[in-house]
């Protein structure tokens, strides 16, 4: 933020509201609250002891309208940024992201348009890269290696402590594995994967960190 924009657009702001941008903000994760409570509403929470498919996205929500709550307060009270102009980006990747992860994770049809169930293996990654080119500064390598550290992570928490029946991989590769493995057992050994493999593109592109070929648009705009 460059200095005349503080000092013309932030600290000159009068008025009851004193920073539009988290005020919208603010909005906006309500907004997606409600919505996730209203897609919800149809599913068992379960208890703590016996969690339900509803309980970790609806108090998510209600987590997310808190924290608008608090952003669209935070407006009234501090001064902050003022709105920028609209971009599409950020919007339309992390859009592409749950789509691509929602079509993936299990078998899709739409139509003529049949997918397999490929698993939270292809899912999971996919899904972060995806939306990780919602900001201008996405980097492929620091992206691949972050989603092969966090499907391990999901795998591990959804499926093995929370106990969710979560596709991990692609049923036609259930024979890779020997018969008497159980379900946790092969999450693990996938999860443990990988992690290897999340390191192993760390080491092996690390001289080529300042190296990178930047393909992303740092406009903002698609």
């Amino acid at each position: 933020m460059s200095a005349s924009h503080e000092g013309s657009g932030v600290a000159g702001r009068q008025g009851a509201v004193r920073a539009p941008q988290g005020i919208a903000g603010g909005i906006l994760l309500i907004a997606l609250a409600a919505l996730a409570l209203w897609l919800t509403r149809d599913l068992d929470q379960g208890t703590l002891n016996a969690m339900g498919p509803a309980m970790l996205p609806r108090w998510l929500a209600v987590g997310v309208g808190l924290s608008g709550l608090a952003l669209i307060a935070y407006g009234f009270i501090r001064v902050g940024e003022p709105l920028e102009r609209w971009s599409l980006r950020g919007p339309f990747f992390i859009i592409l992201s749950i789509l691509a992860f929602a079509v993936t994770i299990r078998p899709f049809s739409f139509g003529p348009l049949a997918l397999p169930g490929l698993g939270l293996v292809v899912a999971g990654p996919l899904g972060i890269i995806l939306g990780g080119y919602a900001t201008p500064e996405a980097r492929f390598r620091e992206l691949l290696i972050l989603s092969l550290s966090l499907t391990p992570f999901c795998m591990l928490l959804f499926g093995d402590l929370l106990n969710l029946p979560i596709p991990v991989f692609p049923q036609e590769l259930a024979g890779l594995f020997p018969a008497g493995w159980s379900q946790k057992a092969i999450m693990r050994a996938t999860a443990s994967v990988l992690i290897v493999a999340g390191i192993a593109v760390f080491f092996a592109t690390k001289g080529s960190r300042n190296k990178t070929i930047d393909v992303a648009d740092h406009s903002g705009r698609i």
